[in-house]
């Protein structure tokens, strides 16, 4: 059975703290599935470090129904949450319910995630009494690159901070399940979790929320384009493609490869005739 929502309230009544990753395609999903993470995110981020865009924007709500398909098919235990990209919710009620549905009933998600607070609660709202669980995402929202004019910390100010926590009650009140902390001050953040009964899951917001969140690609050294700030670096699988695949390179270029483990034979007569016809 897949990780529930009540099991991710869990977390947050008992105080214990939970890892969520990202994740893109189905083998990827498979091996994040196995190390026991609860929730698999197939984040807009896609657009970033898989897309080759730069920027989340781009992505559409096809991309995402794709990609989640994949990491539903690979996961068998974690919960799959479906991001919601640029204008698929913000125009009205009915795109917002029609795109998050697609999440559920075509790509088998359990739930998406959206971003924005107040401006975005009467959405969640609906979705939420339709019977369709969210993910609220506050602070740093990529989708707002341009009006944010980068990739800025938020929440410093006294005005700053008092809106974002404002955004965090209004998706508790809205009936958000759990609420992405992002690129704000590690105090704030903090300071949020403790006032609001929903999990926090933090991605450059310290160590005070209840969760984490990070992009697979950054946790494994995948993506070099940008190391962002926050991310953890737990491995360098971009180095360690870059030399198989040059030592690769290199054994078919002085015939080592394939070796007779890699080949297939036949009964040396059927060979013998042929040369035998064709001399």
């Amino acid at each position: 059975m897949r990780t529930t929502i009540q099991q991710i309230k869990d977390f947050k009544l008992k105080g214990e703290k939970f890892a969520v990753l990202t994740a893109y395609d189905y083998p990827t999903a498979q091996i994040v599935d196995r190390c026991g993470i609860p929730v698999i995110l197939v984040g807009d981020s896609l657009g970033n470090v898989v897309l080759g865009y730069d920027s989340t924007i781009p992505v559409t709500i096809d991309d995402m129904i794709h990609h989640t398909k994949a990491v539903v098919r690979g996961a068998q235990k974690a919960m799959v949450v479906g991001d919601m990209p640029f204008m698929t919710y913000q125009i009205n009620i009915e795109d917002t319910l029609r795109n998050a549905a697609r999440f559920l009933q075509e790509a088998g998600a359990q739930a998406v995630k959206l971003e924005g607070g107040v401006t975005v609660a009467d959405k969640v709202k609906k979705l939420v009494v339709c019977g369709i669980p969210v993910m609220g995402h506050i602070g740093l929202t990529p989708q707002s690159i341009n009006q944010l004019s980068g990739h800025k910390v938020q929440g410093r100010s006294i005005e700053a901070a008092r809106r974002v926590l404002a955004d965090a009650k209004a998706l508790e009140e809205a009936g958000a399940f759990a609420v992405v902390l992002e690129t704000i001050p590690a105090e704030l953040a903090a300071f949020i979790t403790s006032r609001i009964s929903i999990p926090t899951i933090g991605i450059g917001a310290g160590l005070g929320c209840d969760g984490q969140v990070q992009v697979i690609s950054d946790l494994l050294g995948l993506f070099t384009d940008f190391v962002p700030k926050h991310a953890g670096q737990y491995g360098t699988l971009a180095q360690l493609m870059s030399k198989g695949i040059a030592d690769y390179a290199n054994d078919v270029i002085n015939g080592s490869f394939p070796a007779a483990q890699h080949s297939f034979t036949m009964d040396p007569a059927v060979i013998d005739e042929l040369r035998h016809e064709n001399s």
